[in-house]
C-alpha cells in the first residue's frame, strides 16, 4: 500500500505539471468589484497587513495550502522549501495528507518540518474518511506530534475518492468520528474540503462535532477530479465532474451568513493578492493557495519566498487602494464591495 501511495503522490504532481487544465481558472473572484479610493488618506508604507490565527502572528493572512508528502526526494524537497519559506516570511503552512506515514516509516521525513520552521503556524493533515478505515485518535495525534503541528486538518474529499480508482468512499457517520478526534487530540481540528466547497449544512455538522475552524476550499481552482481522471481508465467520470462544487466566494458568503463563532479559511481558486483581499472582506481569517507554489517549491526556497513576497505586495496594494490601514479593519468589511457581478 505504501509504495502505491508514494507513486500516487508523484502521479498527482505530474498531472498538475503536465495538464494546465487541472487548474480550472474559473476566476470567480473577478465577479466581485471593490470600491476604489482615489483619496485613500493613508500611507502605503504604514499599512499593517499582519493578522493572528490560532494564537500565532502572521505577516499577512496567507496559508500555503496542503500539497504533498511521502517517500520521494521530490516530495521531500517540496516540503522542505515550503517550510523554510514559511519561516522566512511569517506565513502559515499546511502539509499534504499524512496517511502515508502510517504504512511507510520512510515517508515520515517529509513531514518532520518543525526544525525548518520553528516559529511558523503548521497544520497537519489526515483524510477524514480514513477514520472509517482504521485511522483513529492515536494516529491523528501521531501526525500532529511528528509535525509538532498547531492544528490538524481533517480533509473531506468525497468527489476525489469517488473518481480515484482506489478511492475510499464510505463516508457514513463521519461526523461522530470527527467529534471523537476533536475531543481526543491536543490541538484544534480544522475541517477542509479539497476543491468542491463546504456547504452550510457541512459547517453546521462540523460545529455539532465541536469544530470551530473551517476551510471552505471551493471550486474554481485545482480540480482533483480532473487530476484523478488521468489515473482512471474506466470512463470520463473525472472530466464530467471537474467543475463540480460551490465556488469559493459563494461558500464564504454562505458560511459568513451563519454569524457563528467560527473562523473561516478561504481556498480554492485564489491566485493573487486581490483575491486574498476579497476573501478577507467576505469573512475569511486566512487565505490558502497551493497551485502557485508547486513549481517554485520544486526549484528552491528563494523561489517560494519570491512568490510569497509577490502576493504580499499585491495584498498590501489592494488595501491601499481601498483606503484600509489594517487587516483587522478589512475583515468582514462588506461595505467595500461595490458589485457582486
Amino acid at each position: 500500500m505504501s509504495e502505491k501511495t508514494n507513486v500516487r503522490k508523484i502521479e498527482h504532481i505530474n498531472a498538475i505539471l503536465n495538464d494546465p487544465l487541472t487548474d480550472r481558472s474559473a476566476r470567480y473572484f473577478d465577479r466581485i468589484h471593490l470600491t476604489h479610493r482615489a483619496l485613500p488618506e493613508i500611507d502605503l508604507a504604514s499599512i499593517d497587513t499582519s493578522t493572528e490565527f490560532m494564537g500565532k502572528r502572521l505577516s499577512f493572512p496567507l496559508l500555503i495550502s496542503s500539497m504533498t508528502g511521502g517517500d520521494h526526494e521530490v516530495v521531500r524537497k517540496i516540503n522542505r522549501n515550503l517550510a523554510e519559506a514559511a519561516q522566512r516570511t511569517g506565513v502559515a503552512l499546511a502539509v499534504g495528507s499524512q496517511r502515508v506515514m502510517f504504512s511507510d516509516a520512510s515517508a515520515r521525513d517529509s513531514f518532520d518540518l518543525r526544525a525548518l520552521a520553528p516559529d511558523a503556524l503548521l497544520l497537519g493533515n489526515i483524510g477524514a474518511v480514513q477514520l472509517n478505515y482504521g485511522v483513529g485518535v492515536e494516529q491523528c495525534q501521531q501526525a500532529v506530534d511528528l509535525l509538532q503541528a498547531d492544528g490538524l486538518y481533517l480533509h473531506l474529499n468525497p468527489l476525489q475518492e469517488a473518481v480515484q480508482p482506489e478511492g475510499d468512499t464510505n463516508f457514513a457517520n463521519l461526523t461522530q468520528r470527527i467529534a471523537g478526534v476533536v475531543r481526543g487530540i491536543k490541538v484544534p481540528v480544522l475541517l477542509k474540503e479539497v476543491g468542491s466547497g463546504l456547504s452550510v449544512s457541512d459547517i453546521e455538522l462540523g460545529m455539532k462535532a465541536g469544530v470551530h475552524y473551517f476551510d471552505v476550499a471551493g471550486s474554481g481552482g485545482t480540480s482533483w477530479s480532473r487530476i484523478e481522471h488521468h489515473r482512471r481508465d474506466l470512463d470520463e467520470l473525472g472530466l464530467v465532474f471537474q467543475d463540480w462544487g460551490i465556488p469559493t466566494p459563494v461558500a464564504l458568503q454562505q458560511a459568513a451568513a451563519l454569524k457563528a463563532d467560527i473562523s473561516l479559511v478561504a481556498s480554492g481558486g485564489l491566485r493573487d493578492g486581490i483575491d486574498m483581499a476579497k476573501s478577507v472582506i467576505l469573512g475569511a481569517a486566512l487565505c490558502g493557495l497551493a497551485a502557485p507554489f508547486l513549481e517554485p517549491a520544486m526549484e528552491s526556497t528563494d523561489a517560494v519566498v519570491a512568490q510569497i513576497e509577490r502576493l504580499h505586495r499585491e495584498y498590501r496594494t489592494a488595501m491601499f487602494l481601498l483606503g484600509i490601514a489594517s487587516t483587522q479593519e478589512l475583515h468582514g468589511a462588506s461595505s467595500l464591495i461595490a458589485d457582486l457581478g
